[in-house]
């Protein structure tokens, strides 16, 4: 990110975008329902935050502002808009997860020469988001075919908008079958990586676990690629091995 969108720069945009939308709306409307546009596009654009925390604090800036400014009175009720939009986008089952952070569009661009795949291979994006790791994965694999799992519904919707071309259903990656799929992107955290590989268990032999910056402490990669500078790109094969070493001996082998 340039230094001038640096925290807490995106919080102020997004806060300040929404009090644009507040005033403009409130000449239309009424002050609960400006308040509701208002709250729409905070949570909205909350998704650029990196970390759950500031997911939430973009998206709740600006109603906490709107209050302490005292500058309407609303009913007792429509404080629940802020709250319902910050759910139905962050569901507290899939708190534990990884915040919403886009792959980069050629963050996999390595992937095809250690990982081939036959063509019509089914690739599935665990958590998809807003479909980015859909969008790379068809960069590198684009014979292949897309499935793509999410538990917001918002954000699922969002992202079969902008991949027609794959399917992408909500879901709770952690309950779902993966035994289907020729390879399974992640884009998680450290604290996830261990569900990722008690599910990759389900995996048929020579398929593929593929973790973007994190890796699968308890397995051994066959072998890691550089999305950029310092972001590695973790690849296991089923069978899995268990790690046995550092995983320095195995980069770039």
């Amino acid at each position: 990110m340039p230094q001038l969108l640096k925290w807490p720069v995106p919080a102020l945009l997004v806060w300040g975008g929404a009090w644009v939308l507040y005033l403009s709306a409130s000449g239309y409307v009424s002050d609960v329902w400006a308040m509701a546009v208002a709250c729409a596009g905070g949570v909205a654009f909350s998704v650029i935050g990196n970390t759950r925390a500031r997911q939430w604090a973009l998206a709740l800036g600006f109603p906490v502002s709107l209050w302490l400014s005292g500058s309407t009175t609303l009913p007792a009720w429509a404080w629940l808009f802020p709250l319902a939009f910050a759910l139905l986008v962050y569901p507290v089952h899939a708190w534990r997860d990884a915040p919403i952070f886009p792959t980069p569009l050629n963050a996999l661009r390595e992937l095809p020469g250690k990982a081939p795949l036959p063509d019509a291979a089914v690739i599935l994006d665990a958590g998809c988001g807003l479909g980015d790791g859909l969008r790379a994965l068809r960069v590198v694999y684009p014979q292949a075919r897309f499935c793509g799992m999410e538990f917001s519904w918002p954000l699922r919707l969002l992202a079969a908008l902008r991949c027609p071309w794959a399917r992408i259903w909500h879901a709770d990656i952690w309950q779902e079958d993966w035994s289907a799929y020729d390879m399974v992107y992640l884009f998680q955290r450290p604290e996830t990586m261990p569900h990722a590989v008690a599910k990759a268990q389900e995996m048929k032999p020579g398929a593929w676990l593929v973790s973007l910056e994190f890796e699968a402490t308890a397995l051994s990669p066959t072998a890691v690629v550089q999305a950029s500078a310092n972001r590695p790109v973790w690849l296991y094969q089923a069978p899995f091995k268990p790690a046995t070493r550092h995983p320095q001996q195995v980069l770039y082998r």
